[in-house]
């Protein structure tokens, strides 16, 4: 083990072991906005040997704000997030074998990313997934470590799957689309970003080298504007919880259908189709060059049409924005992208 991670392993409850074992391990990080950044910008110079990030965006200039892993030239090029990453990460540490994903978690592909990780680390910014890929881990008893941040209020808890409360243990029921604040509209602050991760990522290395007594068995929130720290201590697994007792997974089995979703604070729609495909961009690009100007790397393309700028991804999906009425994005979608 060589000199960079020296005083890392000077910290016995890690020790040489534990860091062999960081070395061995492979995590996935869902979601590479603020708070998945974070975990892999930590995790990759703790030495972590093999990152899967997956992410569904691309990088806007409000994002550099918050997320550390991107620059300016990345939001320029909109870089998609998960390759971004993967680029400054082998500036960090080239070491760590990265597997970037462009694409959007559902119920079609979750169990194919999970598979062959030994920690799910969220970094989501809404519920429909984080929901799904509880779903999906405790149906391989996978652990994954729930984290949300927003304005200067955060919260996370470590799940344990048939040893722990499971995200349905907690939240029986996904909240309604509206109900809560999101970045877009209450804003956020990096301090609740680095804590909310700097407690996901030890929770998660904790796990790695096998450090399970030291785990802090709570939901934790944290609001660093009003100076207050919660844990509130949690039991095993509801006996009414109808995933990780009940064995049903209501999201993960969910009948494949196109899936569209309101951007909050972007006037902006996704669209996404409703079975994995993969886009030829070149074509799309040369059907499209006819009506305007069109932008395209290897990961996405982008178009102005109707007062709208459609960004289009390789896996299908497309963002548009400009609208958020959903009707209309699905129209333009069809229109210029197809069916």
């Amino acid at each position: 083990m060589n000199e960079r991670y020296s005083r890392q392993i000077l910290f016995r409850e890690i020790g040489r072991e534990g860091q062999e074992r960081l070395h061995a391990s492979r995590v996935l990080v869902v979601g590479c906005g603020a708070l998945g950044a974070a975990h892999a910008e930590m995790l990759s110079r703790a030495g972590v040997g093999k990152l899967r990030i997956v992410d569904r965006d691309f990088v806007e200039f409000t994002n550099l704000q918050r997320q550390t892993l991107f620059s300016e030239s990345d939001a320029a090029d909109r870089l998609p997030k998960a390759i971004a990453a993967k680029k400054r990460i082998s500036k960090i540490n080239s070491e760590i074998d990265v597997e970037a994903i462009v694409a959007d978690v559902n119920n079609s592909n979750v169990e194919s990313l999970i598979a062959g990780c030994d920690i799910i680390l969220d970094g989501t910014d809404n519920f429909q997934v984080r929901y799904l890929v509880n779903d999906a881990c405790v149906k391989h008893a996978k652990p994954w470590i729930y984290g949300a941040a927003v304005s200067s209020y955060g919260t996370t808890m470590t799940i344990r799957p048939g040893e722990t409360p499971c995200l349905r243990c907690i939240f029986e029921e996904m909240p309604d689309a509206g109900s809560a604040p999101t970045c877009d509209t209450a804003g956020v602050i990096m301090p609740i970003i680095a804590s909310i991760s700097a407690i996901q990522v030890a929770e998660a290395i904790k796990l790695l080298v096998g450090d399970t007594a030291s785990l802090h068995r709570s939901l934790v929130q944290i609001d660093v504007w009003a100076n207050d720290w919660r844990k509130i201590k949690l039991a095993g697994p509801s006996e009414d919880c109808i995933c990780c007792i009940g064995r049903k997974f209501e999201f993960l089995d969910a009948e494949a259908q196109e899936f569209a979703a309101v951007l909050c604070g972007r006037d902006a729609v996704q669209i996404a189709p409703p079975r994995p495909t993969e886009i030829d961009l070149p074509a799309l690009a040369a059907r499209l060059s006819a009506l305007g100007d069109v932008k395209q790397n290897e990961y996405l393309l982008r178009f102005g049409i109707e007062e709208q700028e459609i960004t289009v991804f390789r896996d299908g999906r497309a963002i548009i924005k400009g609208t958020d009425d959903v009707s209309k994005a699905r129209s333009v979608y069809s229109k210029y992208v197809g069916t």
